[in-house]
């Protein structure tokens, strides 16, 4: 029978926070399977690697973060996938968790939980935006509503209110075990470089199976100035990205005053 779930966490370069990262995947209160993704090899993930004796996979070709995720989402052999991020760390009872959920909802194509933000300095704007989207959340805790594309849809339509690291996304029958030559469409946009994450909760929210989201911080979610979520938060191409989200959500005047909003809500999460 299929492992339920597997942490595929994505390593890029020799990040000081990835042995925490497997540490924290791998000390859950239930068994984790985990395995660990590049596509940027060196010594050091090797070494990483064989010191928690877990499988290295590494996939060759042009970067990219939707090549990396998808690369990672094809190596999981399991029902469930995490894409983790190196970066960041997992309470104990997160796999706990999902397994409950997954006993309680057989059509659940997605688990989510809440999260703490790590960073350098904490600030209220910061935190009353997290506030802001466990509101957005609440109707994915009602089970009578959260299979409903509209419900669905309704938690991401004033941004992406589910946090990427705390996903826990179903492969479908068959889509386990796929190498990198595999010629299939991608699961993540591939052209995207923010809101591949939010685009596909999108995509899954159309269809069908259900949204559960445990309200309880099992994801410690870490910004630093080097992490890719603080880089893109300082790039154009982002608020691009958000604008292009929300279009297909919103009519156009709508969208401008979102936007607007939604630019200075999210200054809170620039370190400095």
């Amino acid at each position: 029978m299929k492992d339920l779930h597997t942490f595929a966490i994505c390593a890029y370069q020799d990040s000081p926070y990835l042995e925490a990262c497997i540490r924290s995947a791998m000390g859950q209160s239930r068994p984790a399977k985990v395995i660990l993704c590049t596509s940027t090899p060196s010594p050091y993930l090797e070494r990483l690697a064989k010191a928690y004796r877990i499988p290295m996979f590494v996939r060759e070709g042009e970067p990219g973060i939707g090549r990396d995720w998808n690369f990672a989402y094809r190596m999981a052999d399991s029902r469930y996938v995490t894409i983790a991020h190196q970066d960041d760390l997992y309470g104990r009872d997160y796999v706990r968790e999902l397994e409950r959920a997954v006993s309680r909802y057989p059509d659940m194509c997605l688990f989510a939980t809440a999260y703490v933000t790590v960073k350098n300095r904490t600030l209220a704007r910061g935190e009353r935006l997290e506030w802001v989207k466990r509101l957005l959340r609440l109707p994915l805790s009602f089970p009578k509503l959260n299979h409903i594309p509209l419900v669905k849809k309704a938690a991401l339509s004033f941004g992406n209110s589910i946090c990427c690291p705390t996903c826990a996304y179903r492969k479908e029958e068959g889509e386990a075990g796929k190498d990198s030559t595999d010629n299939t469409q991608p699961v993540f946009s591939e052209s995207l470089r923010f809101v591949l994450d939010w685009e596909h909760l999108i995509c899954l929210a159309e269809g069908e199976g259900r949204f559960i989201c445990a309200e309880k911080p099992l994801v410690y979610h870490r910004l630093h100035p080097e992490a890719a979520t603080n880089a893109c938060m300082k790039d154009r191409l982002r608020l691009e990205e958000e604008e292009a989200m929300f279009s297909r959500l919103w009519p156009e005047p709508v969208v401008k005053v979102l936007m607007k909003y939604y630019q200075k809500a999210y200054d809170s999460y620039e370190d400095g």
